[in-house]
């Protein structure tokens, strides 16, 4: 019994370590070693010598008007071409008076539909689209002035499908709790690398493109940042990260916040990954599927690993004193101690601990919303972040 209940704590152990760093550092690795081409370089600056495609700029909505005028004329402000350039806001089910501003504020296209969620009012705007790209960001999300350039950059290469850019936070956390900026630079870094390689695992919501003919209609619940990317390989193309193409965006201000908002995640997130085709691996090139089964289904079972990792530990200290165990069981303790401190000792170890037990508990929080009431298409702005 002794030797399984160790089997059982190590290798959950080891599979917690690999999906939070050894993956990276295996992919940093490899990056080095295989040079990349020219190409791929100029891709992830962003240059371009051809001629711009037509670019249609999805933004779907709701309830944004005090923010969607801004948007608009930071979409009319990219450096691109008016002519080839068009703004198309959808409002999904719109009670305010976003609709009305869009246009004042010299939106080409804004349409006004019954509330279907987001996913099916981005599946409208792209029926509208005369662009060769279809490129989508949030309403609070605001373009550098060169993004637009360097996403479309990307569709130079014919084997690439769907591109993302870069997203960064503006705003610091109200009381200092909130660490996503932290995680989102290793998440970018990550993300960089697999590019690289291969393509990307996921996307966001702030900033990303496909081309219009490889637009993919998914399930109303699946967004966008996690479904299309896996597709979009499935269907023998690529999808990368180009840094290049800037974005910005508002951080969730509460560690509070950002939990609901990463619960609301996950609550769209299980079903791509247990019913979407993720975890199929037809269609995926070995390399790429061990990423997805790395980055995305080894992340996402973190909690139970932990729970697994934590029991087998306590069992192993009941059956025998054994100095290692003993070690290791305090440090997981450790780990909900500082959690559990920071809101009494704001200081970074502790932030950064309760950060990631809280946001790793997201995930089982997000699967439970799923199995006990399902998931709803709609949506609405996370808190603090217009």
């Amino acid at each position: 019994m002794r030797t399984a209940l160790e089997a059982v704590f190590w290798v959950s152990c080891g599979l917690i370590v690999w999906t939070q760093v050894g993956y990276a550092a295996a992919l940093a690795i490899v990056s080095r070693l295989r040079p990349r081409p020219p190409a791929a370089r100029e891709r992830e600056r962003g240059g371009t010598d051809g001629p711009l495609p037509q670019l249609s700029l999805i933004v779907a909505a709701h309830d944004e008007q005090a923010v969607i005028a801004e948007k608009v004329a930071n979409a009319l402000a990219l450096d691109y071409p008016r002519e080839r350039l068009q703004v198309i806001v959808a409002c999904d089910g719109c009670t305010d008076a976003t609709a009305a501003r869009a246009r004042e504020a010299g939106a080409d296209v804004v349409l006004e539909l019954s509330r279907g969620g987001k996913i099916r009012a981005q599946d409208a705007a792209v029926q509208q689209a005369r662009g060769e790209i279809v490129a989508f960001s949030d309403a609070n999300a605001q373009w550098q002035p060169d993004a637009a350039r360097a996403l479309v950059s990307a569709f130079e290469d014919p084997r690439v499908g769907y591109a993302c850019g870069q997203v960064s936070f503006v705003q610091a956390a109200v009381d200092g709790g909130n660490q996503e900026g932290v995680y989102w630079r290793y998440e970018l870094a990550v993300r960089a690398l697999e590019s690289r390689l291969s393509s990307i695992t996921a996307g966001n919501g702030a900033i990303y493109a496909t081309r219009r003919e490889s637009y993919i209609v998914v399930d109303p619940i699946m967004g966008h940042d996690l479904s299309l990317p896996f597709n979009t390989v499935k269907r023998g193309l690529r999808a990368v990260y180009v840094p290049a193409a800037r974005a910005t965006e508002k951080m969730v201000p509460s560690l509070s916040g950002e939990f609901a908002r990463k619960r609301r995640m996950m609550s769209h997130t299980w079903p791509i990954l247990l019913r979407g085709g993720m975890l199929s691996p037809r269609g995926y090139p070995p390399g790429y599927a061990l990423m997805i089964l790395s980055h995305r289904v080894l992340r996402y079972a973190t909690p139970g690993l932990h729970v697994i990792a934590l029991a087998a530990n306590v069992a192993l200290v009941a059956v025998g004193i054994d100095t290692l165990y003993v070690v290791t069981l305090a440090l997981q303790l450790a780990l909900l101690l500082a959690a559990a401190l920071a809101g009494l000792l704001p200081i970074r170890p502790l932030l950064l601990a309760r950060y990631y037990v809280l946001t790793t508990s997201s995930l089982a929080a997000g699967l439970w919303d799923w199995l006990r009431h399902g998931t709803q298409a709609t949506w609405k702005a996370a808190e603090g972040t217009r």
